[in-house]
């Protein structure tokens, strides 16, 4: 798929090496075309100069056909702001951005903004944020058979009891993740739009539950 970054500091050089050799696609926008010499001789994706919420800037990074966003530039205003544009304005709906004070992201993701803030940030969590059904398991057993995963929910899920969830798509939902906090299930939990859940399940059956849990659920017979 293809993916924009905002950013090419050494997360978003980073980033964009990981995911072209994962066989993906990437722009990467900065401002400054010094910037660009953070990525290697042998990149081929696009470099586009310029600030990632200007909209001329942002199609010509590809954005209309991208299946993810990742704002992580130096401002955190810069991040948001070129997210909420690529959500709303262009329709991505799977955006991240990086924001340097914790005390802002609470408020960015009930603008439903996924933020990472600098004091968690890994590649690894970003990645796990855009490539929900390629990324490596939060945790696998020894024999490699059991995984602790990440999944991301088709929005028609919302308003479902989490017991019920795992009754219809057979598997167990270990913890969800609400604003940034780890909750535990209980009988009464519903999923709310932002949540991420986190399931246990046989690493052979992860490509059955993501596929069931991006779609809507079926009517019950």
């Amino acid at each position: 798929m293809h993916i924009v970054i905002m950013g090419c500091g050494r997360v978003g050089s980073t980033l964009a090496h990981i995911l072209e050799d994962s066989g993906h696609s990437v722009a990467i926008i900065d401002r400054d075309p010094q910037a660009f010499r953070r990525l290697r001789a042998g990149f081929r994706g696009r470099r586009v100069t310029g600030v990632g919420f200007d909209r001329d800037v942002l199609i010509e990074a590809g954005v209309e056909s991208a299946a993810a966003f990742v704002a992580v530039s130096s401002g955190d205003n810069s991040n948001i702001i070129s997210a909420r544009v690529a959500r709303e304005t262009f329709g991505v709906d799977n955006v991240v951005a990086r924001i340097y004070d914790p005390r802002r992201a609470e408020v960015y993701q009930r603008l439903g903004i996924p933020t990472v803030a600098t004091v968690r940030w890994t590649a690894d969590q970003i990645l796990r944020r855009i490539l929900p059904e390629g990324a490596e398991p939060l945790w696998r057993d020894p024999t490699g058979t059991v995984v602790l995963a990440e999944v991301t929910v088709h929005s028609t899920w919302i308003g479902t009891r989490v017991v019920d969830l795992e009754h219809r798509v057979r598997t167990r939902v270990a913890f969800l993740n609400r604003m940034g906090e780890a909750l535990t299930v209980t009988e009464d939990t519903v999923v709310q739009e932002g949540d991420v859940l986190h399931v246990i399940a046989a690493e052979n059956d992860m490509d059955r539950i993501n596929k069931v849990l991006a779609a809507a659920p079926e009517e019950d017979e």
